[in-house]
């Protein structure tokens, strides 16, 4: 199969699991079958699926990761001793493992073509990451809690594993509560990314964004912690601090260039 017969295979499979979407037309332009599959891939729960599918979507989103190209942390220069920093898409970055900022369901976001980094973390990691998730989320029997952290597999994405976070949400005015909670967030991935042997990790902007953590004191909290964890437990920790947008590219170059 091609990329363009694999894609529609995929979207002709995912549309028969929806009866209210049967009999909608696959669109012949790329970008939008693009962004159909995409939006079925986030709308599917965490269903059992069969193996023909899962053969041809790891063909499909490997080849993708193909085409955008993956980035090795190798070959970042650090900007301190074990710190990096990198602007770019987290999902085409091989280190030890990611972090994810999840939600309390921590089974992904469910909003079609959302721009949250657990929306794409989902897409392209593939069905199997929704349902490891709920699989965890059944066993503990609660939502998760802010602060904490939870470990799976990475599945398509060029990292191993996948460190899933939930960042406090700002509706009001920020609160030390919050700041702590922040902070709990870098240690709790950093303690259970080393006990699992993780020698690398990649944090993207935990809580910034949707969850209206104000961008430049959520960036102070994370070098800080990150920082006092490392030399605190002598941790030789490889630590990188992704980003996407140029403010924060911005805001965590000055803060590391000062530290």
């Amino acid at each position: 199969m091609t990329q363009a017969e694999r894609r529609i295979y995929l979207i002709k499979e995912l549309l028969a699991e929806q009866p209210r979407y049967q009999g909608l037309p696959v669109p012949t332009d790329t970008t939008e079958q693009k962004r159909l599959f995409r939006s079925l891939m986030n709308i599917r729960g965490p269903r059992p699926i069969d193996q023909d599918f899962l053969a041809v979507q790891d063909e499909y989103l490997q080849g993708e990761l193909a085409q955008k190209g993956v980035t090795d942390f190798t070959d970042l220069t650090p900007v301190s001793e074990g710190i990096y920093l990198w602007q770019g898409d987290i999902t085409t970055l091989r280190c030890d493992a990611i972090v994810n900022a999840a939600n309390s369901g921590m089974t992904g976001c469910y909003v079609p073509c959302h721009s949250c980094i657990d929306n794409c973390i989902h897409t392209y990691a593939g069905v199997q990451l929704r349902q490891e998730c709920a699989a965890i989320m059944r066993e503990q029997g609660r939502e998760e809690e802010t602060g904490r952290a939870k470990i799976t597999s990475a599945y398509n994405l060029p990292c191993k594993y996948i460190l899933h976070t939930v960042g406090p949400i700002i509706s009001g005015p920020l609160t030390r509560a919050d700041e702590e909670l922040l902070a709990s967030c870098y240690r709790s991935c950093l303690e259970l990314a080393e006990q699992y042997s993780v020698k690398s990790i990649a944090f993207c902007c935990i809580s910034t964004g949707e969850f209206h953590f104000p961008n430049d004191r959520a960036a102070e909290i994370a070098v800080r912690t990150v920082k006092e964890y490392r030399a605190e437990h002598e941790s030789e920790i490889q630590v990188i601090f992704n980003v996407f947008k140029d403010v924060d590219y911005k805001i965590y170059q000055n803060l590391l260039a000062a530290n």
